[in-house]
Protein backbone atom coordinates (compact mmCIF):
# COMPACT_ATOMS: atom_id res chain seq x y z
CA UNK A 1 0.00 0.00 0.00
CA UNK A 2 1.21 3.49 -0.81
CA UNK A 3 1.83 5.74 2.20
CA UNK A 4 3.58 8.93 3.29
CA UNK A 5 6.75 8.43 5.28
CA UNK A 6 7.27 10.12 8.64
CA UNK A 7 11.01 9.31 8.60
CA UNK A 8 12.08 10.40 5.07
CA UNK A 9 10.15 13.65 5.03
CA UNK A 10 10.96 17.07 3.56
CA UNK A 11 7.55 18.52 2.75
CA UNK A 12 4.85 15.94 3.30
CA UNK A 13 6.58 12.54 3.03
CA UNK A 14 5.04 11.44 -0.28
CA UNK A 15 8.37 10.86 -2.00
CA UNK A 16 9.83 9.33 1.15
CA UNK A 17 7.05 6.77 1.20
CA UNK A 18 7.55 5.96 -2.47
CA UNK A 19 11.29 5.59 -1.97
CA UNK A 20 10.75 3.18 0.93
CA UNK A 21 8.19 1.20 -1.03
CA UNK A 22 10.23 0.85 -4.24
CA UNK A 23 13.73 0.91 -2.64
CA UNK A 24 14.81 3.99 -4.63
CA UNK A 25 16.98 6.80 -3.29
CA UNK A 26 14.70 9.60 -2.09
CA UNK A 27 17.08 12.28 -3.41
CA UNK A 28 16.74 10.87 -6.91
CA UNK A 29 12.95 10.98 -6.65
CA UNK A 30 13.06 14.59 -5.44
CA UNK A 31 15.25 15.66 -8.37
CA UNK A 32 13.03 13.80 -10.85
CA UNK A 33 9.89 15.39 -9.39
CA UNK A 34 11.28 18.90 -9.75
CA UNK A 35 12.48 18.28 -13.31
CA UNK A 36 9.28 16.55 -14.40
CA UNK A 37 7.28 19.40 -12.89
CA UNK A 38 8.93 21.82 -15.30
CA UNK A 39 8.51 19.53 -18.31
CA UNK A 40 4.84 18.79 -17.59
CA UNK A 41 3.83 22.40 -16.87
CA UNK A 42 3.27 21.64 -13.20
CA UNK A 43 1.01 18.59 -13.57
CA UNK A 44 3.43 16.47 -11.52
CA UNK A 45 3.37 19.06 -8.74
CA UNK A 46 -0.43 19.05 -8.78
CA UNK A 47 -0.42 15.25 -8.46
CA UNK A 48 2.06 15.58 -5.58
CA UNK A 49 -0.23 18.03 -3.75
CA UNK A 50 -3.24 15.76 -4.21
CA UNK A 51 -1.22 12.76 -3.01
CA UNK A 52 -0.07 14.72 0.06
CA UNK A 53 -3.69 15.38 0.97
CA UNK A 54 -5.10 11.92 0.22
CA UNK A 55 -2.36 9.46 1.20
CA UNK A 56 -2.21 8.06 4.75
CA UNK A 57 1.01 8.17 6.76
CA UNK A 58 2.91 5.04 7.73
CA UNK A 59 1.81 5.51 11.36
CA UNK A 60 -1.87 5.61 10.34
CA UNK A 61 -1.46 2.26 8.59
CA UNK A 62 -0.08 0.57 11.72
CA UNK A 63 -2.92 1.72 14.01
Amino acid sequence: MIYKSTQEKQLSGVLGGLSEMYKIDVSLLRILTVLLGFFTAGIVWLIYIIAAIVMPTDKQLHN
